[in-house]
Formats: C-alpha cells, sequence, structure tokens
C-alpha cells in the first residue's frame, strides 16, 4: 500500500522532473548560434581511446566507458584512463575532455568543423565525439588549456 508520505515524495520529484524538464534548452540548429552558445567546459579526468577484438576484454571496459562504437576491426572504448591502465592497455595518449554545452542538433550543420578548424589553427587535434545532447571535444591532455582557450575565443566572436 503507497502511504501518504511516499506520494508526497513521489509528487515533489514528479514536480523537479517537470521543472528541470521546462528548464532544458531548446534544439540550436543555426551554425553561428551553436558556436556562440557552445560554453565549452574542461571536464576533470583523462581518458584514453583504445580497442579490442576480445569479448572478455570488453565486457571489462562496457562497465567503465564513457563511450564506445562498435567497428569492423573490433569494439573501440573511451575509457578513464586508470582504468584503461589496469586492464592493460596502453596509455600514452592521455586525452582530455571539453564538452560543448550547447544542446547542438543532431542534423545541425558546421559546429564540428569550426571547433576542427580554429584547433587546427592552433596545431592541436582534436577528436569529436557527438551525443544526443552535446557534443564533446577531445584533446591531447597537454593541449587542454590552449585548446579550451582556443574555444573561448571562437565563442566570443561568435557572441
Amino acid at each position: 500500500m503507497i502511504t501518504a508520505p511516499v506520494v508526497r515524495m513521489l509528487t515533489e520529484r514528479h514536480k523537479q522532473w517537470l521543472e528541470e524538464s521546462l528548464r532544458m534548452e531548446e534544439v540550436v540548429r543555426d551554425r553561428d548560434a551553436m558556436i556562440a552558445a557552445m560554453d565549452p567546459v574542461l571536464r576533470n579526468g583523462r581518458f584514453i581511446f583504445c580497442t579490442t577484438a576480445s569479448e572478455a576484454v570488453a565486457r571489462a571496459c562496457r562497465e567503465a566507458a564513457i563511450g564506445m562504437f562498435v567497428e569492423a576491426e573490433g569494439q573501440s572504448f573511451l575509457l578513464p584512463a586508470e582504468r584503461a591502465r589496469a586492464l592493460g592497455f596502453e596509455t600514452d595518449q592521455e586525452m582530455c575532455q571539453i564538452t560543448l554545452n550547447v544542446h547542438s542538433a543532431l542534423d545541425g550543420v558546421g559546429l564540428t568543423a569550426a571547433v576542427a578548424t580554429v584547433l587546427a589553427a592552433c596545431d592541436i587535434p582534436c577528436n569529436m565525439v557527438a551525443a544526443y545532447h552535446h557534443d564533446h571535444v577531445f584533446v591531447p591532455a597537454a593541449s587542454a588549456p590552449a585548446a579550451l582557450a582556443a574555444l573561448l575565443d571562437l565563442q566570443r566572436a561568435h557572441a
């Protein structure tokens, strides 16, 4: 039986969910608007791109992966560096994650190109990962501060 305190708790959680849903930003499709609103943030941690054809290793990777993709050559994972080390992967190419906090449309055109172009001009390699809500830029750890500065400059130029 559901008691009154449980109903109040469920009602409060539902209310919070509705309020958060209403606050969610609209999807942005326009190139200049996406760049102006990208709000890049350097996330904590370091990450490794790795791959395996072993199903046993892949199972262990899935538990910690922040991203994965199935390729013809095997399963690719994006793992926290410490987990990648523990699983025996080479970790000499540690990457940092910069999240672009604009809710960019999956069919939006130009954000990835603009980011890659400005970072290439600074001689900074980048690996873009598009997720449902945001795009994520992975750059070599040593280049992360310069990459963030370049992306903030790009955003300011489109404000």
